[in-house]
């Protein structure tokens, strides 16, 4: 027996065509009713039968998931929408012309079986419904019903003190101990602050014989990495390195770019790290620009070096064959004399990811306090004496912020050289990780792998597993999840602005595709061209404040600011519940038809796709439309598949502006090393 019909009527001061626009697509709802956390099409839209494959999200429950039917659609008058679930139940839509505005008359009939034990009275759903009517009104009105620019400095810019010991408390970086070995913790931090040096010479202080790091050639306890460095940077220094000088260093996932790093720190250094899927053009390109006084890599990219300066030192990081300059040698002949703290601590500089040109060489500011480590921390619950295996690249912000959250947590660091999807599964199950820092083409990796593989491993020790460096499809999503365990975290960020939101396994279980919400510290703003706040629901610029972001680029240059929020280059909105969703780069946005539209939706879409292994959607120029996308398909081995079911498939799920005109089966879709897609590289593959 259904409850009791609830009904709720207003008025909107808009034409009943615009009301349409949000109210008739149902795809469109989490942005405006905070109870539907995800909407994704199932069926073609233009369909009377159109699906919805949805999650309602109510109070602090998990996610239930439903499929909704539409059952009458005319379009800017009425729509009824049904649930198989529902047992008679339904949500009716009318669209009245009144006056220069719109009559809205909802009714939401539902079972007693669905809201029996839950907090869905008839009262309580005429708020919401009210709420989610106000927030439409709001986004057709253009009215910002956020914080507005003239606040945006008032606002706090970062967290309490309070607050801090809190998180950290909680993690187990405030905890007491031994009185000596906490004086000199918190000496090594006064004289170093909260640097990778500061770190790693705290935790030698407070653990000493703590393993730090596990790599192919063994373990290292905090202390001996103290040690090392200190040797390190003395037989440095006879090579002209100092404060305020340069050192290149371009090494594979192992100690010997944690040592170099920290080496270089000791003596007030800037440290470049370069991308191992460099060229050697770019690699002589960037030695250029910033004119490194050292430069510290692994053998076996030796090969691209020969356009380097003959005057320019090479010392290896990892050799097989014994070399007259190594790190090991300079350590094993150097003294260890301690050294004293620069009056400037040195800064790293992490390369752009480079995907549509060539890479930008950006600052990256040091830690202020442990309130950096705490923001994160906040929402990725990771606790003191982790053991962390870091399989993304150490020379990418997300790689570097594992290393620097592994110090106030004195967890021991576990590296591969390269990046193997079973044996990351092997180590995992070996060493007992209780984490693991991805980027998403290494989930997608392990999942690949079948199914009878990963069963031979017992990875029940990982309590977490955080991705970030591209976007997280929403079938990994849950495939992972569902595998695995709720135990998946995705933090969007850049090389920029570090971090901006993160999703933890609630928000992943109810909107797949979410970048989540702000930590600590952190604010969001999604604004319009001019820097002013965009209405709710609105897809706008990404801008992020907080306190790690970049100090500039190398070449002068810097982002765009608007007050004290960073714009990233994304484009996104807001939900109803406050999560954010990245749409796209502003630079992938295409206008086809008059319509802005996005690849990443394509991409995600064709992902799910049985036959298909990898996919990259681009603009490219139409005579008709102006823009129209290109979609480039890799296909599983022995799969088979045809350009005209991709396109039916896409036209099917997404609007018809969505649909790639052209499509291109391809071998592999270019990535770089976090897995992101190297659009500039595909017209190659064309």
């Amino acid at each position: 027996m259904p409850t009791e019909l609830v009904e709720v009527q207003r008025h909107l001061d808009h034409a009943p065509d615009r009301v349409w626009d949000v109210l008739g697509d149902p795809g469109l709802y989490p942005r405006f009713v905070r109870e539907v956390a995800s909407a994704e099409t199932v069926a073609a839209p233009s369909d009377r039968a159109a699906r919805y494959r949805v999650r309602f999200c109510l109070g602090q429950g998990d996610p239930v998931a439903d499929h909704v039917e539409v059952l009458v659609n005319r379009p800017g008058e009425h729509l009824v929408l049904v649930g198989p679930a529902w047992q008679g139940g339904h949500l009716s839509i009318r669209l009245d012309p009144d006056g220069a505005g719109t009559h809205v008359h909802v009714v939401l009939s539902l079972p007693e079986t669905l809201t029996a034990g839950t907090a869905m009275s008839s009262t309580w759903l005429r708020k919401r419904i009210r709420k989610a009517l106000g927030r439409v009104d709001d986004h057709l009105s253009e009215r910002v019903t956020t914080v507005s620019p003239t606040r945006l400095e008032q606002t706090a810019r970062g967290q309490s003190t309070l607050t801090v010991a809190r998180i950290l408390a909680r993690a187990g970086v405030l905890s007491p101990g031994r009185p000596d070995r906490i004086a000199r913790q918190l000496s090594a931090l006064a004289k170093w602050g909260a640097t990778l040096v500061g770190g790693y010479r705290a935790a030698a202080a407070r653990v000493p014989d703590g393993v730090a790091l596990i790599d192919e050639r063994g373990k290292l306890t905090f202390s001996e990495i103290d040690l090392r460095t200190t040797r390190l940077a003395n037989g440095l220094a006879e090579h002209g390195v100092r404060a305020g000088r340069r050192v290149a260093i371009m090494c594979r996932n192992h100690g010997g770019l944690v040592e170099a790093t920290i080496a270089c720190g000791k003596l007030g250094a800037d440290v470049l790290l370069l991308n191992t899927g460099l060229s050697a053009d770019q690699v002589a390109d960037l030695v250029e620009a910033h004119r490194p006084i050292a430069l510290l890599a692994d053998d076996e990219f030796a090969p691209l070096f020969h356009h380097l300066p003959a005057a320019l030192p090479w010392i290896s990081t990892w050799t097989t064959e014994p070399v007259e300059l190594a790190v090991d040698g300079i350590i094993s002949r150097s003294r260890a004399t301690p050294v004293r703290p620069p009056g400037t601590a040195g800064k790293i500089i992490v390369l752009t990811s480079g995907t549509t040109g060539t890479p930008k060489g950006a600052r990256r500011r040091n830690p202020p306090s442990l309130g950096s480590a705490a923001s994160v921390l906040s929402r990725i619950p990771l606790r003191a004496g982790e053991r962390i295996m870091v399989a993304a690249p150490l020379f990418h912000t997300w790689g570097l912020a594992a290393v620097q959250l592994g110090m106030p947590l004195h967890a021991t660091l576990v590296l591969q050289r390269r990046f193997d999807a079973e044996a990351t599964l092997a180590a995992i199950a070996e060493l007992r990780c209780t984490a693991l820092i991805v980027v998403p083409v290494m989930l997608q990796r392990i999942m690949a792998l079948p199914e009878r593989v990963r069963a031979r491993y017992d990875t029940s020790s990982l309590r977490v597993v955080a991705s970030s460096g591209a976007a997280l499809p929403g079938p990994l999503v849950t495939a992972f999840m569902d595998a695995y365990g709720d135990i998946l975290y995705n933090l969007y960020g850049s090389t920029e602005v570090s971090w901006a939101s993160i999703a933890d396994p609630a928000d992943l279980r109810a909107a797949p595709t979410t970048a989540g919400r702000c930590p600590v510290g952190t604010r969001v703003g999604i604004l319009d061209a001019a820097g002013e706040p965009v209405a709710p629901g609105v897809v706008g610029r990404i801008c992020v404040a907080n306190e790690m972001l970049f100090e500039g680029y190398t070449n002068g240059t810097s982002n765009e600011m608007h007050h004290d929020l960073m714009v990233t280059g994304d484009r996104g909105y807001l939900d109803a519940d406050s999560r954010l969703f990245v749409s796209g780069r502003d630079d992938d946005m295409i206008v086809s038809g008059g319509e802005n539209v996005f690849p990443q939706p394509v991409e995600d879409l064709l992902l799910t796709l049985d036959e298909v292994a990898d996919a990259a959607v681009v603009g490219v120029p139409d005579a008709e439309y102006g823009q129209r996308f290109a979609a480039y398909v890799a296909l599983r081995p022995g799969a088979r598949l045809g350009a005209t079911a991709v396109r039916d498939y896409v036209h099917e799920h997404l609007e018809r502006f969505s649909v790639p005109r052209d499509v291109f089966f391809v071998r592999k879709v270019p990535r770089n090393a976090t897995g992101k897609i190297m659009r500039r590289r595909l017209v190659e593959l064309d």
